[in-house]
């Protein structure tokens, strides 16, 4: 993680990247500590604040994205993202975790995991709910919180899909 997060510090100076796909985990947890369905992605998405008509998300596709050099030597890459790709509960970015880039005097910022899961369930792939359910069942994720985060997304989510997204949680084994 710290390797693409130096790299699009100095790919886009000035601006915080924000990690908002599964590896944002990796904000708050060792890899050794997490599920192997938690650290199976290759790329991280990388968004930022001040980024309304996506270059910056441009420039890191272009730079360090799929297929670029940077994948080809690294084996992983940033994914230039929008910040509105993710559906987030409100309050997101209170709780959003800084980062400090090794050998740079910048920070960035990783989802918290609670904030994380919920948009991935939103999200509603197979690859997200396996990412989830892991998180939940080995307690790195407290069931009661993704719901209260669930009941926190914004209106855009119907309440069909929030009861659909918190009965799906409930059937998940806790740790």
């Amino acid at each position: 993680m710290q390797h693409v997060l130096r790299a699009a510090s100095q790919i886009v100076v000035g601006s915080a990247p924000i990690v908002i796909g599964s590896q944002a985990v990796l904000g708050s947890r060792n890899e050794d500590e997490l599920p192997p369905e938690a650290t199976r992605s290759i790329e991280a998405d990388i968004a930022f604040f001040d980024d309304p008509d996506d270059a910056k998300a441009d420039q890191i596709d272009g730079a360090i994205g799929g297929l670029s050099i940077f994948h080809e030597e690294f084996g992983f890459y940033g994914q230039g993202v929008s910040i509105t790709t993710a559906v987030l509960p409100a309050g997101w970015r209170d709780r959003l975790i800084e980062i400090e880039i090794q050998g740079e005097p910048r920070v960035a910022y990783c989802l918290e995991p609670h904030d994380c899961v919920v948009s991935k369930l939103v999200a509603d792939r197979q690859k997200d709910r396996e990412f989830a359910a892991a998180l939940i069942k080995a307690g790195i994720v407290d069931a009661p919180t993704v719901v209260e985060r669930v009941r926190m997304l914004p209106s855009q989510v119907s309440d069909a899909r929030r009861d659909a997204i918190v009965g799906w949680i409930g059937r998940q084994p806790a740790r």
